[in-house]
């Protein structure tokens, strides 16, 4: 699987956009937004342009906020496994909407909806929503979805020079 982009607009209040997929991996799923690179992308530029797909608003690549590289690791089938980047942002334009993909709506952390999203979220998001900037690895079993294990640990990040493969 190429590299993919995620995106989590974040409110000055501290309140967190999230989608829920309508169709495809994840159907049903709350996540942040963003998706596979396209041949000729920077991973930032990915990420804008994901996010813009999925919900509608507009954001500067300088203004994404990268908090964690995460590897997806899928021992059952590699095709699967992939590099991820996740962004935080907190200056974009326009107003969301719903898309053929997803369907946007704004959360607290005290009611995120963790029951609802992929079970590796569980451990991580929490990680990057508490300040650290991480990076890691989780392993998934073979149905994509149960983690098997993980390892994080707190990194300084830079994705300037860092470059994805889009095969």
């Amino acid at each position: 699987m190429r590299a993919t982009s995620l995106v989590f607009p974040i409110y000055a209040d501290g309140k967190v956009l999230l989608g829920r997929k309508k169709r495809g991996m994840g159907f049903g799923k709350w996540n942040g937004f963003g998706g596979k690179i396209e041949d000729g992308e920077t991973m930032r530029e990915c990420a804008v342009r994901e996010l813009y797909e999925e919900c509608g608003i507009s954001a500067a690549v300088e203004d994404l906020e990268f908090v964690a590289d995460i590897y997806f690791d899928q021992p059952s089938d590699r095709s699967w496994s992939h590099p991820g980047a996740i962004y935080f942002l907190r200056k974009w334009k326009g107003t969301f909407t719903s898309s053929d993909e997803m369907e946007p709506r704004v959360f607290s952390l005290e009611h995120f909806p963790y029951d609802e999203m992929w079970q590796a979220d569980k451990i991580w998001l929490p990680m990057i929503f508490s300040g650290r900037t991480v990076k890691g690895l989780i392993t998934f079993d073979f149905d994509g979805s149960t983690v098997l294990s993980y390892s994080f640990e707190d990194a300084i990040l830079s994705d300037s020079d860092k470059k994805y493969d889009c095969k």
